[in-house]
């Protein structure tokens, strides 16, 4: 029995990406979700082809967000939504669906992985003012810094 081509796209497609092969794996991934529109697999590893090999962020979020939308008990498409978020600079975006993942897929460890990976954030040190503004974002590293050699986890 002949495998269905799409699926046979989709595999060289992930191949590609396994391999970092974004470009060419972009080509795989956008025929296979031509050929199934449906399918949320498709669909969200094209968006994480988009964002790695395009840089189209909001095109890459859009593809994973509509995957997404149409399959919430599924761990890997929470874990691809949020690495095109990590990618784009949204880390609070991919902590908020790391932790939606978590609702839905408590006992997932590839989400509890990788939302133990990007950590907690302290606030602000000056909570008015935007996390990206100078004064927070110098103020943070030295927080940081501080904070670090108390824990013994900077070198001094």
């Amino acid at each position: 029995m002949a495998e269905d081509p799409a699926l046979a796209e989709f595999k060289q497609g992930i191949k590609l990406l396994q391999k970092g092969q974004s470009v060419e794996a972009l080509e795989y991934l956008q025929h296979a979700a031509e050929l199934e529109q449906q399918n949320p697999y498709y669909l969200s590893f094209l968006g994480v082809a988009v964002g790695r090999a395009q840089r189209k962020w909001s095109a890459a979020a859009k593809f994973c967000e509509t995957a997404l939308s149409s399959k919430r008990n599924e761990a890997q498409l929470y874990l691809n939504l949020a690495e095109v978020y990590v990618a784009a600079g949204q880390r609070d975006e991919a902590v908020a669906v790391l932790d939606k993942g978590l609702i839905y897929l408590s006992n997932d460890s590839r989400i509890r992985r990788a939302r133990a990976n990007l950590g907690k954030r302290c606030p602000p040190v000056i909570p008015f003012l935007d996390r990206g503004n100078f004064l927070n974002r110098s103020l943070g590293k030295l927080r940081h810094s501080v904070l670090g050699r108390r824990l013994g986890k900077a070198p001094n």
